[in-house]
């Protein structure tokens, strides 16, 4: 039994990368948009995403905490495919038609990302050997992301040459040709079988022997408003998640539109994978970056960092450059590596075995609420332009986004230092 759950480890890396390394990532936003759907509607279908995370982001950690985090993850993968078989056969141009199923795909997505979360990595740090847990999991986590990495670079590139229908064609002889209804869906059609990967994996995995698989769910409610309330008076924990939602939202809602973005500055679309890719290389090399400033700064010193990188690319996306807007776009998304590895590291640190999912819900639930909200914003932002092209709509929300943020994230970090002081010194190892 100690040998199985000990490859739980390499188990959780690779459902890790299958899970979120997806190869209709470079893609998304003009995805559903050639589908027939506007750039609002995607970003609203974005808010239904979240909000299905809101409602079940908790209660989904808390029957980890007492069922058992292996049958979480499972009901994950199931869900994944069941995602990607709605977004397989849903109708091009179908008017209501499409919505519906475009609905279902996001509901099930959301589901399947709140089952997911916190489970992956609780059921792999209870995992690790008890002894100097701490630092095998920083190590455990760096070594997720990097692959994690890797993996993105693969899909992103995969995933862009797949989505155009020329590039395909140049692979293909004259008889095979396909046109671009058909490669708009081999994106789907590879995620589905990343899917399909997840689910075995899952399958594959082991409960650790101390968690509280078999509990009565009637534990799962108590678990959570204990947790909630130990989430909102522990001060490192409540930093790291109010001002780490701020940071998530707004960079977050820029990934999943980021495609609509590259159309803006007149990137070619067989382009937008070889950017995600430069961003899979920049991630290989975030993790030993956000492992080295997390044990030398303390906790807020290196939210503050954060803040101010993702402030300077949202104003330099403003101008939106053609071609070279790309830069501060992929600066942007490297934040995401750095601001994740420091609220996982310290939230992992703070909670006990007993509802390190929950825990992990908790975030989520909160960090999902805000992408919520703020992709409602940027969706009423952009349809307050209705007599401007699509582009120039997207020009004008960025432009209102940056001072927005500065307001915001100063404001929080201001409360987070006098919450802080404290107890001075909080670097990445104090307890």
């Amino acid at each position: 039994m100690t040998q199985d759950i000990s490859r739980n480890a390499n188990r959780f890396v690779i459902f890790s990368v299958f899970f979120s390394a997806r190869a209709y990532y470079p893609v998304l936003a003009i995805l559903f948009i050639d589908l027939g759907l506007t750039l609002d509607q995607f970003v609203m279908l974005n808010l239904i995403w979240a909000l299905t995370i809101f409602l079940f982001e908790v209660p989904s950690g808390a029957l980890a905490d007492t069922i058992g985090r292996r049958r979480l993850l499972i009901a994950a993968s199931v869900l994944m495919i069941v995602e990607m078989l709605c977004l397989l056969f849903a109708p091009r141009d179908a008017g209501l038609l499409l919505l519906v199923f475009c609905i279902i795909n996001r509901i099930c997505s959301g589901l399947s990302e709140a089952c997911a979360s916190g489970a992956d990595e609780a059921l792999a740090y209870d995992s690790l050997p008890a002894e100097n847990r701490a630092h095998a999991w920083d190590y455990l986590l760096a070594k997720v992301m990097r692959w994690r990495s890797l993996g993105f670079v693969v899909a992103m590139i995969v995933g862009g040459l797949l989505y155009d229908a020329q590039a395909v064609n140049l692979l293909l002889p004259a008889a095979w040709h396909i046109d671009s209804t058909i490669a708009h869906r081999l994106p789907v059609i590879l995620v589905l079988l990343q899917a399909l990967v997840c689910l075995v994996i899952t399958l594959r995995m082991v409960e650790p022997h101390h968690s509280a698989a078999g509990s009565p769910l009637a534990h799962a409610f108590k678990l959570t408003v204990d947790t909630a309330r130990w989430v909102f008076t522990n001060p490192k924990t409540l930093v790291v998640i109010l001002v780490g939602v701020a940071l998530d939202s707004i960079v977050r809602n820029f990934a999943t539109i980021n495609s609509s973005y590259y159309r803006l500055i007149e990137l070619p679309e067989w382009t937008y994978g070889f950017f995600g890719a430069a961003l899979g290389v920049l991630g290989w090399f975030v993790p030993g970056i956000a492992k080295r400033l997390n044990a030398r700064f303390s906790l807020l010193t290196n939210l503050g960092l954060i803040a101010l990188l993702t402030l300077i690319g949202l104003l330099a996306l403003v101008p939106a450059w053609r071609i070279y807007g790309v830069v501060p776009a992929l600066l942007l998304m490297t934040t995401m590596g750095l601001h994740g590895f420091t609220v996982s590291r310290v939230l992992h640190q703070e909670a006990d075995s007993a509802r390190r999912a929950t825990v992990l819900s908790v975030k989520g639930l909160i960090f999902n609420l805000g992408y919520g909200l703020f992709s409602l914003g940027f969706s009423l932002l952009l349809a307050s332009f209705p007599a401007t092209p699509e582009g120039m709509a997207l020009r004008n929300a960025l432009l209102w986004q940056a001072p927005l943020f500065a307001l915001l994230i100063g404001a929080l970090l201001i409360w987070a230092f006098y919450r802080l002081r404290a107890k001075p010194g909080l670097r990445g190892d104090d307890r």
